[in-house]
Parts: structure tokens; sequence; C-alpha cells
């Protein structure tokens, strides 16, 4: 059974193009005084009257019914593009999919939202032979509004723009319901799955910077969908299949000759391997062994699947080291994973008649894309595509998700886009259904503006660069004398909060699609848009209550009790952008990008900032510093900025601290 709102209103805008209809038939007639009403029209316009009145009511109980039933937050846009939606349809039932554009208003005098539809409905008409002016449209448009509990009032200004003021008490509604029940996540229509492919560094190789922001971004994606609901599962496709480890284990059967029974003592996997690949160049004895090493392991001899899990293992624990550091939680499922998965791929794009023969390699060309798929090479093995397949099958048909995303650099963006057609092609899911996208990033740069290396031209190790952060971020809380204040305890807190805090923050504050500038000293300004300056401007609205000596409970109880007022254009302007969150993370669901988090949240700092120097919240003696009054419902909009900040943390990964 259908949404009976959606069914009354389908209805009535049927009949009402019908009674259009038949107006128009009995005005053309032309001789109006010899005609006799139609008595289907009188019968429509009865029909038509009852249904508008059954809507109303109907429309008015869910009103009534949204409030009480929700403890989450509501996304106001949402809202209000509902409300105008419906306007729009019903002051124009001759579009079939009018445009609905409301958006915040940039400037507070213009009012709080801004819906913009007029014009490009003019436009519309126009195509259609009816003149009609964007500002008629939009007075037809208030003239539709539907009573809703959001809107105080609204104007038109220039040729068309719709200036929506919301009802202040309304927003202070919202603001209580926030502080009573926490910040919950907008209700979910259906709790999707959703796999995020993200880190994927290679086995015997060093962790470098475009894993590191390949693990940040990816990480903070799932804590996204996470926090909105959804069943996350984090995938590491680490490489931990293929060609090099034959090579590893010859040379670890030579070095290392009684590794079946005494663990081998590899302190230095990264020098391990250099190694190993000088004598594959080198010799032409041990490349010999090492394909042979090769073929042992994949047909799964006990000693050689032993000697790779060696390998795998050191490798496993170097990578541990960096998601201890940076609170990741992570499922390894390496390309190994999906070995038998791959012939059963292969055979069934051979069995659709999808493979071409190309001097002996496998190959298929998926529609629309120019470079093909090579899926068996001319010696028998499989490439990187075969287990992208295999392992975009896996997530689809034993998973079960319904969004896919993978988010390694850009560099990938043409290979997964040939992945993605060639899965499409064979029919294994529908874009219109199934969400599987390429969440791709740019590279890292050194201050120099170019690829970030050492000094010696090497790759970066990551655990270096960890270490390098904890160091600066210690000596920049000492410059502070923060550690004259702090506990050792809370120093080291602090410090870790910072260091990795800052280098999440840079990473993810900037448009994942652009290359960065990697700067420790940028990163640990606490001036502009830092995690530094956001952690201390968290600490410090913390702070607030606790040098006001208001507890916890009596907050709590504050919050049951006492109506936020926003009389002051401060207030007003605090509560609003407090409330904008939900919107913030409906937009970074559409498009994945998490530095407009960052944004909001530094907006949010700025927006408190500006509250905090023009309405006062305790009052104190100058002279003996006791506390003489305090001011409970903004000491609740206090509450309801570190509250919605915290969130916003979590979602990015940083752990902000009490005391800094």
């Amino acid at each position: 059974m259908g949404d009976p709102v959606t069914d009354y209103t389908a209805r009535l805008q049927q009949q009402e193009r019908e009674i259009r209809s038949l107006s128009a038939e009995i005005e053309s007639l032309k001789n109006p005084q010899n005609l006799s009403p139609s008595p289907r029209l009188d019968e429509l316009r009865e029909e038509n009257t009852r249904l508008k009145y059954r809507l109303n009511i109907l429309k008015r109980s869910l009103q009534e019914e949204k409030p009480h039933c929700s403890k989450s937050m509501m996304n106001i846009n949402q809202q209000l593009q509902e409300i105008f939606g419906e306007a729009i349809r019903a002051s124009c039932p001759e579009l079939d999919n009018p445009p609905l554009a409301v958006t915040p208003n940039q400037q507070a005098k213009f009012g709080d939202y801004q819906c913009n539809s007029a014009m490009a409905m003019a436009q519309m008409l126009k195509a259609k032979g009816i003149k009609v002016s964007p500002r008629e449209i939009a007075e037809r448009i208030i003239q539709n509004l539907p009573d809703n509990e959001l809107v105080q009032k609204t104007e038109i200004a220039g040729p068309g723009f719709i200036n929506i003021h919301l009802k202040r008490t309304f927003v202070s509604k919202l603001l209580s319901n926030l502080l009573v029940n926490g910040v919950q996540p907008p209700p979910l229509a259906s709790r999707k799955k959703v796999v995020v492919d993200f880190s994927s560094p290679n086995i015997a190789k060093e962790m470098h910077v475009g894993h590191l922001r390949s693990t940040i971004i990816g990480d903070s994606m799932c804590r996204l969908f996470e926090f909105l609901g959804y069943d996350v599962l984090r995938l590491n496709h680490v490489g931990d299949w293929g060609t090099q480890f034959g090579m590893l284990i010859a040379h670890l059967q030579d070095k290392f000759p009684d590794y079946l029974t005494v663990s081998p003592p590899i302190g230095d996997l990264q020098a391990f391997y250099k190694e190993s690949k000088k004598r594959f160049d080198e010799e032409e004895d041990f490349k010999k062994r090492a394909y042979q090493c090769v073929v042992r392991l994949q047909s799964k001899e006990p000693d050689f699947i032993k000697g790779w899990n060696l390998i795998c293992d050191v490798s496993r624990r170097e990578f541990q080291k960096v998601y201890d550091c940076l609170d990741i939680q992570i499922i390894e499922r390496g390309e190994s994973y999906y070995q038998d998965l791959m012939t059963r791929v292969v055979k069934e794009f051979e069995a659709k008649g999808l493979m071409e023969l190309d001097e002996g390699r496998k190959i298929v060309f998926a529609p629309g894309q120019s470079i093909p798929l090579t899926i068996v090479k001319s010696d028998g093995g499989y490439t990187y595509d075969t287990s992208d397949l295999a392992a975009l099958h896996q997530r689809l048909f034993v998973e079960k998700a319904d969004v896919i995303i993978y988010v390694t650099d850009s560099g990938q963006a043409t290979h997964f886009q040939v992945v993605f057609a060639a899965a499409q092609m064979i029919g294994w899911y529908n874009p219109q259904v199934t969400r599987v996208e390429h969440a791709g990033f740019g590279v890292v740069l050194g201050e120099d503006k170019k690829k970030f290396k050492t000094r010696s031209g090497d790759t970066v190790r990551l655990m270096d660069l960890l270490e390098e952060g904890l160091k600066r971020s210690m000596d920049k809380l000492k410059e502070k004398e923060r550690d004259k204040v702090l506990t050792p305890e809370e120093l080291i807190k602090a410090q870790r909060s910072v260091a990795f805090g800052c280098i999440k923050y840079a990473d993810l504050s900037h448009n994942r699609i652009n290359d960065y500038v990697f700067s420790f000293d940028k990163m640990l300004d606490d001036r502009g848009n830092t995690a530094a300056y956001l952690l201390y401007a968290f600490t410090r609205i913390r702070s607030i209550a606790r040098l006001a000596n208001i507890d916890e409970a009596a907050l709590r109880k504050a919050a049951e009790t006492t109506e936020v007022l926003l009389d002051h254009e401060k207030e007003w302007k605090l509560g609003k952008c407090i409330l904008r969150f939900p919107e913030i993370l409906q937009k970074i669901l559409d498009d994945l990008l998490l530095h407009t988090l960052c944004d909001y949240l530094y907006e949010l700092a700025t927006t408190f900032t500006e509250f905090y120097d023009s309405c006062y919240c305790v009052e104190k003696d100058r002279k003996t510093g006791e506390v003489i009054k305090v001011n409970m419902w903004r000491m609740l909009l206090c509450d309801a900025t570190a509250a919605v900040m915290a969130k916003g943390f979590e979602i990015l990964g940083i752990n902000p601290v009490h005391r800094m």
C-alpha cells in the first residue's frame, strides 16, 4: 500500500488537470450563454473539494506526529524542501519535474533560508509557450505553502527569490530536543550495507603518505556511515599475493634455512625486500627458483604457505603500529582471499561470450571504455583487474552491499571506471540501485610543492612521520607552558590528541580531489582552520560550565526545564548554525567530500566566539572572582555547541581532551 498523502496528491493533480482542460473547453465555446454546465465538471469539482479536505487532515496529523516521535536531529533544509516542494507542485501542476532549490541564506538581513526556484520555473514555462514572470510564480508558491511550524514569514526579493524566516520558538524547541536527547542522527529510511575499501598497503613494503591519506579519509567515511546508522564493513585490500612472494620466499629459504621451526628475526622487512629484489634482478638461478616458489605457493604447498604467512605477519605488525596511533579499526581481506573466486569470474565472462583473445591474453572490453581489462595474462596468471573484479563480485553477491566505496589515489580512477563498467555489462549490478563509487584523492606534496620525500629522495616512512608529529606537538604544548598546569597523564593525552588530530584534520580539511601540501608548522598553528585551533576552542567551551561550578547533572536538568531564548542576534545566529549539522552530513553522504564538515566546525567555532564576546554567560564579581549570576539558556547554547563539535570530531576520527 502506498503513502496516503502521495496517493491523494497524485489524484488531486490529475483532477486539477482535468478541471482545467474542461474549463478551457467551456471557455473556448463561442456561445457561452447557450452553454449548459458540464455535469462531469461539477462532479469533478465536488470530489476535488472532498479530496483537498481529506488531504489537509492527513497532512496536519502527519505534521503533529513528526516532532513527538523523533529524538533525532531534524534536517531543517530537507523539511523546507518538502514544504516548498509541495507548494511548487501545487502552483505549477503543468510542470512535470519542477526545480526545487532551497539553501541557507548567506546574509542574515535577507532571512534564514532562500527558495530560488521561481526563475528556473519561469524558463520552463516559457519553453512550453506560457509567459509568467518569476515574481508571479514566487507569489503563487507562497500562496500554496501548506500549514507548518517552521516558517514565520516569507518575502519576495529581486526577480523572484523567496526569503524564508524561521520561527524562533521552533528553533528553540529543536535545540532543547538536541540538549535532552544528545546529537542523534536523522532517521534512516532503510539500514543499508556499506563496504568501504581503504588503506590497502602492500605486504613487505613500507606504508607511505599515500596510504596515510587513504587510511584517514576511508576511516572518516566509515565513521560517518556508522553514525548515520548504516551497517558498515571496513576492508583492507592488502597486496598479499603475486610474483614478488616467490623472490621473498626464496630469499627467506637462503637467509633463514630453519624458518619452518625457528621464527626468523626479520627486523627490517623493507631491507629484506630490497635484498631479494637485487638478487632477483642480478642472479639468474635465483630468479628461476623464485618463479618455482610462486608456482608452489599458488599450489598451496604447506611449507610455502608457512613462509608466506611469516612474511605477512611481519608486515601486519608494522601496519598495526600505524593503525594503533590513528585509532583505526579495519578487517584485513587481501588479494589472496579472492584467489578461488577469480577462476569462477573468468569462467563467467567466457561463458557469456564477453572475452576476447589478444596475443595470448584474455581481455574484456566494457562499453564506452577505450582500455580493456586483462583478466588472464599470456602465461595463464591473473592480474589486478581479475582480483578487483572478483572482490567486487564477492562484495555484491556475498556481502550483499548496497554501497561500495573505494578510497584510493586519483591515478586509479580510470582502472575503477573500467572495472565498474565491466561489472555492469555482465549484469552484476544496476547503478540506479547499487552505489559503487571510487572516491579518489590527490597526492601529498612537500613544502617545495613537489612529491613528499625525505631529503635523500626516499619515500617518507609513515611511523617516522607520526613520531615527528608527537615530538612537535609536545614542543608546542611546552612552548605554551601547558606542562606546568597539566598532570603528566593529561600532558601525554593532549600531545597525542594534538599530534594525530592535526595530521588527520590537515588532510580532511582539504578537498580530497586536490593535492595538498604537508606542513607541520601549518597544521600545528592554533590560528585559522586547523585542528589545533578547534581543539583549543572545544576545551575552552567545555571549561565555561566548569568555571561557573555547574556540573553535568545541573545542565541535564536545565535542558529539560529551561527554554533556550534566541532574542540576541548572536544567539539566533549560533542556534541556527548548531542545527545545520544534519544538512552538512547529508551533503557529505551525497558527495563524500569531508572538508565540508571541517569548514562547518570552523564556522561553528567562530560563530560561538562571536556569541561569547557579545552575550555574557557567567557574571563574576570583578574583585573576588565569585560567580554572581549564571545565564542558564546561554550555558545550554555552550553545551549544544560542544556536543555538536564533539560529534564532528568523532566523525573525523579526532579525540579531543577536556583539559589542554
